[in-house]
């Protein structure tokens, strides 16, 4: 999975890459011309319990793909305009995350010269919609020469969908707000739609707008009126220094200044909750593990994500939860307590769960 992250110039979008991507910041000042990406492991205080019972050889965290679209900057009209070749780096993630500016800062002026973390989110929001409305518009039309053309029902039952997705954005609403189901999800997938793609937003403070932080947050939530947008607030500088300290410091750090969680944390857990991702273990005296899987995923599917092989000689999962595990100590004491159990291929594995599969 991949998510990206998407803002206007001087944003702290590429500090906030380099951040959950542990990578030295550029002190330079010099603009990035490419995207950049990296895979992150996804933080996960369940395995790290896991793994200091077990003490295997090898402790092996979930990964998520970070890509980093480069910024939006003023054209020579003293305008900002999107791009072809920023929209397609945007349409080939999972998920975005826009990364809107809220603090000022004289040496970086915003590219449209004022702090308005509203109107840059409208921006954004806006420009995808009118990328959506044109591909759909497209579409119609070439949907419409298909069905005079071809006797092929496939045309026929996709125009009512790219119909009714059309009427939406029309109406100035993202495709992520309209009820869809399974199979037109599945039929809309292929198209790369930037407002069908789940949407985070990550609102970029300075050191000094901590206590104001909650205010504005709750502000562009009550604005976006929307339960398909997360907005999480963060602080670019504030978290590249955290990440660089020794785990003791940090904590120290991260209590003086009043921030409960880290940007990574934040953001990695967001995604998940965004992409309907979640967690499985596998553990023992080789290795420890977090496997990614979609919600809903059964157990013969999440078989499947450890080896090929593993799905389709599938017998059964031994099957305990983590918390029951951590409550008991040991598979023994889980057996002995009725919390370990055997289940079948149609097995809905829950977050946390830890399996081991048995296969012929």
């Amino acid at each position: 999975m991949q998510i990206g992250l998407v803002g206007l110039q001087y944003s702290g979008k590429t500090t906030l890459f380099n951040t959950l991507a542990n990578i030295e910041l550029d002190l330079s000042g010099s603009l990035k011309e490419e995207a950049s990406i990296e895979v992150v492991k996804v933080p996960d205080e369940r395995l790290e319990k896991l793994t200091s019972i077990f003490n295997p050889k090898k402790e092996v965290h979930a990964t998520i793909e970070v890509f980093d679209v480069p910024g939006l900057r003023m054209q020579d009209d003293g305008k900002v305009k999107i791009t072809n070749a920023f929209l397609n780096d945007v349409k080939n993630n999972d998920a975005l995350f826009y990364v809107i500016r809220n603090f000022e800062e004289d040496s970086v002026p915003h590219p449209m010269n004022s702090i308005d973390a509203l109107r840059d989110i409208q921006f954004l929001e806006t420009e995808f919609l009118f990328y959506d409305m044109a591909f759909l518009e497209n579409r119609i039309e070439k949907l419409k020469k298909e069905i005079m053309k071809s006797k092929d029902e496939r045309p026929k039952l996709e125009m009512p969908l790219i119909e009714k997705c059309f009427k939406h954005v029309t109406e100035e609403k993202p495709l992520r707000e309209l009820e869809l189901d399974s199979n037109e999800r599945k039929l809309l997938s292929g198209y790369q739609l930037l407002t069908l793609k789940p949407l985070g937003i990550a609102v970029n403070f300075d050191e000094n707008s901590i206590n104001k932080t909650e205010e504005i947050v709750d502000k562009i939530k009550t604005e976006l009126n929307s339960d398909k947008v997360d907005v999480i607030p963060f602080f670019a500088k504030v978290e590249y220094e955290l990440s660089e300290m020794e785990e003791e410091d940090r904590e120290v750090f991260m209590s003086d200044y009043g921030i409960k969680e880290s940007a990574l944390s934040k953001i990695l857990r967001t995604s998940y909750h965004l992409l309907g991702l979640q967690s499985f273990f596998t553990v023992g005296e080789d290795e420890c593990r977090a496997w990614t899987i979609k919600k809903g995923a059964t157990a013969q599917e999440s078989a499947g994500v450890i080896h090929t092989d593993f799905y389709q000689r599938f017998i059964r999962a031994e099957v305990v939860g983590y918390n029951d595990f951590i409550t008991h100590g040991t598979f023994a004491k889980c057996k002995e307590a009725g919390v370990w159990r055997l289940e079948g291929k149609e097995y809905i594995v829950n977050d946390g769960d830890i399996l081991n599969i048995r296969h012929n």
